[in-house]
């Protein structure tokens, strides 16, 4: 259904380009750091760059101004605009005739039209593999991913654990002090690193924020070809079996910044299909989707919140959901919301209408629960009311209908939105605002010492719930390893945003300040901390057979003993590298994607930088025992 569509012409008509001119606007404020819709990353330590996501908090805030009706402009949608390139964005917004864009800094046009585009500025073109220097000699025929070592998506096996197996890894705990940069990869004109690689049938597989996608070699880092889709892609690629399209055996699939999921031949890079998954102005694919038995699921989310309060913006009608979709062909199986259809529920006293319920977002890869026919996702906090019952909380659905079959909340009473600190706020602030717990990460699907089966997961507050799947979500436990209250609401040290991983024993979570936590999965009870100075460690871990690698906001990525939390390794990427492919790159912060360990390899993208504030980078590092 295309809602936002039908709602664009209505509330979403923007005046943005040359020859066109804005009616009475006002100056802008300062451009406002993003709100917590989606969840943010840990603060970083040093420097940087005002993220990308601050184009849509500063086009809320100035462009729905005079122009949030279809009386003033019918042409030009904020849907429309999104279709555009950033460079015709900002052309616009430069134009003599335009009077909103003389009141604009250069850095907020160049965020407007980098978010509103969906890629950095200048980047088309300027990263195809035929370009590089460090090409490879021949493209050999791809084996089947499954016949050797690889970690394919999110995590290498369904259940979203991280965990690698001892035969996979090739790599010991007794190796890993030895570890030493063998290769890096720069992303041409790339501002942030958020994408995790695919490693699969000696090949790896990266996104980009300049809209490509690249495979190169495992153990050099040549590569084979290079795919632009002209939009941010901030998830991790999955491989695939395909059938029907021709030559193509296997696919990789990806989902990008304007909510397309996409197909392209794993062996040569050609496009297969590209489906839309959602029409909303700001829908997009943040977590990695997932394949099984020839079907894609897809996690949708959006970035609406981020100053929805401003009196002028027609709040709010994003949502979020999963869709199913034929590996094949890319035709839509099925596709279920966070939350019921927006409706229009009041005004603010300037006439703009408002509309709800609307909900963040699902912003993490599926678990597949095979044994129950099932697929579990978390989910962001309510934006307007009805709060929707599948706010923050874990859902479980259908594998083959997208049916809900249980849901848990984590958190109760969560509306929250940005742009309402301020006095100039509208009727659609919440009277109390919640605390934005959105549920980031991916519930974790493992076998207990008694051998019933748990879904662990953790909050923005910290706490680790432990769900019976084989019980509709029941609550087996809720521990809080950060030494915070459980239920905790409020801003404390302690934040589990991105995801966790486990190896039977043990269940690890990255806590920003409160650093990396082991619980018992038997009883919750904390086994270990680990937490070095100077380092917020919020991204997703992972473990092998006796480690657990860590990255941190300060660029730094870690490799501690599951055992006791001793530091076993630690590398800097925070700093300019030499590229096999030549290019200028730097790392920076490590906030998101977690390490991908393979065939002796720890591979991990370095610079993180949607949250402003935080510290770009543009650079795959792959480490190897010296």
């Amino acid at each position: 259904m295309r809602y936002l569509t039908h709602a664009a012409a209505i509330v979403f008509a923007v005046a943005l380009f040359a020859g066109t001119t804005f009616l009475g606007a006002e100056a802008p404020q300062a451009p406002a750091a993003p709100a917590q819709g989606a969840p943010p990353a840990p603060p970083a330590g040093r420097g940087g760059t005002p993220g990308t996501e601050s184009g849509w908090a500063t086009f809320q805030q100035t462009c729905f101004r005079c122009h949030g009706n279809v009386a003033t402009n019918a042409k030009t949608t904020a849907y429309a605009i999104r279709q555009m390139t950033p460079e015709r964005i900002v052309a616009g917004l430069n134009a003599a005739s335009h009077t909103e864009g003389k009141s604009l800094s250069d850095i907020q046009k160049q965020r407007v039209a980098e978010f509103m585009g969906g890629r950095p500025l200048g980047s088309v073109n300027n990263g195809e593999a035929k370009s590089m220097p460090n090409q490879c000699a021949a493209n050999t025929p791809m084996r089947d991913p499954a016949s050797g070592p690889g970690w394919n998506g999110w995590s290498p096996d369904l259940s979203n654990t991280r965990a690698q197996t001892a035969a996979a890894a090739r790599l010991t705990a007794a190796d890993v002090p030895r570890l030493k940069l063998k290769w890096a990869f720069g992303i041409p004109n790339g501002m942030t690193n958020n994408a995790q690689p695919t490693v699969v049938s000696g090949r790896v597989f990266m996104a980009t924020d300049n809209g490509y996608v690249y495979s190169l070699d495992a153990k050099t880092g040549c590569v084979y070809w290079s795919f632009q889709n002209g939009s941010i892609i901030r998830n991790s690629p999955m491989v695939g079996a395909v059938k029907g399209q021709g030559s193509a055996q296997f696919a990789v699939f990806f989902g990008d910044g304007h909510a397309n999921v996409w197909a392209v031949d794993a062996q040569t890079g050609r496009q297969l299909w590209k489906t839309k998954v959602d029409d909303h102005v700001v829908a997009r694919i943040t977590g990695s989707v997932r394949y099984y038995n020839g079907v894609v699921y897809v996690p949708i989310s959006g970035s609406e919140e981020f100053t929805a309060g401003h009196p002028d913006y027609p709040c709010c009608t994003a949502r979020g959901g999963v869709a199913a979709l034929d590996a094949n062909t890319g035709k839509q199986i099925w596709k279920t919301y966070t939350a019921d259809e927006p409706k229009p529920w009041k005004k603010n006293p300037n006439g703009v209408q408002l509309w709800g319920p609307a909900v963040g977002g699902v912003w993490n890869a599926p678990t597949i629960d095979p044994a129950r026919g099932a697929l579990y996702v978390g989910t962001g906090d309510a934006v307007t009311p009805p709060e929707s019952r599948l706010s923050d909380a874990i859902m479980a659905l259908d594998l083959k209908t997208g049916k809900v079959l249980w849901s848990r909340r984590a958190t109760e009473d969560d509306l929250f939105m940005g742009g309402c600190a301020g006095p100039n706020k509208g009727e659609q602030c919440p009277s109390t605002m919640g605390p934005d717990y959105d549920i980031g990460n991916s519930p974790i699907l493992t076998t207990l010492p008694n051998g019933k089966r748990a879904l662990f997961v953790g909050t923005k507050g910290a706490d680790v719930l432990a769900l019976d799947p084989d019980n509709n979500g029941a609550v087996l436990f809720r521990v809080n390893p950060s030494g915070q209250p459980v239920g905790f609401t409020g801003r404390g040290r302690g934040g589990i945003v991105w995801g966790g991983a486990a190896d039977g024993r043990q269940v690890y979570y990255g806590m920003n300040a409160a650093g990396l936590g082991a619980i018992q999965n038997g009883d919750g009870k904390t086994a270990w901390t680990f937490a070095p100075q100077r380092a917020a460690l919020g991204a997703a871990p992972t473990t092998i057979p006796g480690v657990v690698f860590e990255g941190a906001g300060d660029g730094r990525l870690f490799a501690v003993s599951s055992t006791d939390g001793k530091q076993l390794w630690e590398y800097n990427t925070a700093q300019p590298v030499d590229t096999v492919n030549k290019v200028t790159a730097k790392g920076g912060q490590i906030a998101v994607s977690g390490a991908v360990v393979v065939d002796g390899m720890v591979y991990v993208g370095s610079g993180y930088a949607i949250s402003a504030g935080a510290s770009g980078g543009n650079v795959l590092l792959a480490f190897a025992v010296e």
